[in-house]
């Protein structure tokens, strides 16, 4: 309200200048609160497009930094878990995060000559999940341009996801596991947890050195090495979902360090979507290029994955069947070549203009029920991550698929 009373008092101030000041103040609102509302900022500006510009710039903050916890709060939460504080347990122990984000933040720790990130949590993180989602409702239904009925249906996997981030100890088992499960795969760097130096809300890793992508990008790499990064990427994704049936779901650029010889390393396990495997099968069965299936069995998918129910009438039955093809279909061109250029901007527009269409069109607004299975939420998060990370490479990746998907 206060940026449009400053319109009116300067009628020279642009939508682009309230945008910015708009954003500055919800940010700066945000930062305070930490926690989950933090996280839906940083969750929407994974997508250049969902936001304005403004918004969008200004949320990407919180893919790296936030406002740090003071330092006696730190060494209260190793008093509460080791009972001793972190100048004891470790050699040294750096009073100041070197980086801050939503859920916790970061220190460097060194002992016996090994150097480690400590990630500690803020406290009340877990019990204000609910309170911190029923904040940023009304911010989010704005934003987002949804409903109150599809943002209810999906609020409940959101609270979950964010739930188990809060639990440290959930995060060093599935960060061993699927560091472990993917430590073949070409160019990969996972550092090693070390669970006598974690507890419910600390996490102490190898320090991983290197670039985050943005400070990469400044260096100037040539091709090779950017499409060499990005098929790492690729293979990484490919490797979780259609082996482990689980995977990292939150492929921000915060959560990737490039290290020095063109290696990437994964940093963060806290959110990671397990699929179940009617979901899995149906959603990819719709992504092959070649959609083999008859009328009775392809009901069967759509009726599976909550893109139509029996309360539709034929023409909604009808009416979304084919604008759920027609956005799965696009998500998974990249699968249907042997090779696809992620530097090209007219796919991504493609989508955007797509959900656009959507976001507007009058059969979708009115329809009295949310649409698709809340599983796919953060399917669709991870790949539309996944794809803005390689566009953000320019990079050309063989995208690998598995045998029933060609």
């Amino acid at each position: 309200m206060k940026h449009y009373a400053k319109k009116v008092v300067n009628p020279s101030m642009n939508r682009d200048d309230l945008d910015k000041n708009n954003a500055s103040d919800i940010y700066n609102s945000l930062s305070e609160l930490k926690g989950s509302a933090l996280k839906v900022a940083q969750m929407m500006a994974m997508d250049k497009n969902m936001l304005p510009r403004a918004y969008q710039d200004k949320f990407t903050m919180a893919q790296y930094s936030a406002p740090p916890l003071s330092y006696p709060l730190v060494v209260k939460t190793f008093q509460q878990h080791f009972k001793k504080g972190p100048e004891t347990i470790f050699d040294t122990f750096t009073s100041s995060a070197v980086n801050a984000a939503s859920i916790g933040q970061v220190h460097q720790a060194t002992k016996d000559g090994k150097v480690y990130a400590v990630k500690i949590q803020y406290p009340g993180v877990a019990s204000s999940v609910r309170s911190d989602l029923k904040l940023v409702k009304p911010f989010a239904l704005r934003l987002l341009n949804m409903n109150e009925r599809e943002l209810d249906h999906y609020m409940e996997e959101v609270e979950e996801k964010l739930l188990e981030e809060t639990d440290y100890e959930l995060e060093v088992r599935r960060s061993k596991e699927i560091s472990e499960a993917c430590a073949h795969i070409a160019d990969l760097q996972f550092p090693n947890y070390y669970e006598d130096l974690s507890g419910p809300r600390i996490i102490t890793m190898d320090w991983m050195e290197g670039l985050h992508l943005r400070e990469w990008l400044a260096t100037n790499p040539d091709q090779t090495a950017k499409n060499r990064i990005g098929q790492a990427l690729w293979d990484f994704y490919h490797h979780q979902v259609h082996e482990l049936k689980q995977v990292h779901a939150d492929p921000h650029p915060g959560n990737f360090i490039i290290q020095e010889g063109g290696q990437l390393a994964v940093i963060d396990f806290g959110c990671v979507k397990v699929i179940p495997e009617d979901f899995y099968t149906g959603y990819f069965s719709l992504i092959k290029k070649d959609l083999l299936i008859n009328e009775d069995e392809l009901n069967q998918i759509f009726y599976g994955l909550e893109f139509i129910t029996d309360k539709d009438t034929a023409e909604e039955k009808t009416y979304f069947k084919n604008i759920f093809k027609e956005m799965i279909s696009l998500l998974g061109k990249p699968f249907h070549v042997a090779h696809f250029d992620f530097a090209d901007d007219s796919y991504f527009q493609q989508i955007f203009a797509l959900g656009d269409k959507i976001s507007n069109d009058k059969m979708f607004r009115k329809s009295k029920q949310a649409r698709g299975s809340r599983h796919g939420l953060y399917i669709n998060r991870t790949y539309f991550g996944l794809y803005n990370l390689l566009n953000q490479l320019q990079a050309s990746v063989d995208t690998t698929k598995p045998e029933w998907l060609k």
